[in-house]
């Protein structure tokens, strides 16, 4: 099995807390919410939200994915981090084997914070990715980041 990492950072004027909240604790209330035309809706099939817990994105009518389903393996609700599993999906898997995340939240010095997402592809046999190949993905990280961002700045009470 061989094994891909890639490291993104997105920075932004909003306190690490609450995009913690947003993006992490409180995300499958939220973004189906703020962001209909692509998630419908995000549900625990497993556990609370907590270490264990496994909870599936469900994706609206039109879009090329259907669903994913992700294990959370820490969540460290002090340091703002969380490290979860993609374990299944409509997605590749015919070559990978399953995707790990790891997001932290750090403060910055404008009262903002730096938001890094080291992001592991497992693949099957000595199968080697290439940044092309999971672009795609990626913007559509950076796309929902910035949604929940806007949203947070335009309501700044939200997680306050």
């Amino acid at each position: 099995m061989g094994v891909t990492t890639y490291t993104q950072e997105f920075t932004t004027t909003v306190a690490p807390s609450r995009m913690f909240m947003a993006l992490i604790i409180d995300s499958h209330n939220l973004i189906p919410k703020i962001a209909p035309q692509g998630i419908k809706s995000i549900e625990f099939v497993e556990g609370d939200g907590g270490v264990g817990s496994i909870k599936v994105t469900n994706f609206a009518e039109g879009g090329h994915l259907k669903f994913l389903k992700h294990k959370i393996d820490a969540l460290d609700t002090e340091n703002m981090m969380c490290k979860y599993t993609l374990i299944e999906g409509d997605v590749i898997f015919d070559n990978i084997e399953s995707v790990v995340y790891e997001v932290q939240f750090s403060a910055s010095g404008n009262g903002g914070c730096v938001c890094k997402m080291t992001s592991e592809y497992h693949t099957k046999g000595d199968m080697e990715l290439k940044e092309e190949d999971i672009k795609q993905g990626k913007e559509k990280a950076m796309g929902l980041y910035k949604v929940v961002e806007e949203y947070l700045m335009a309501n700044p009470d939200v997680y306050a």
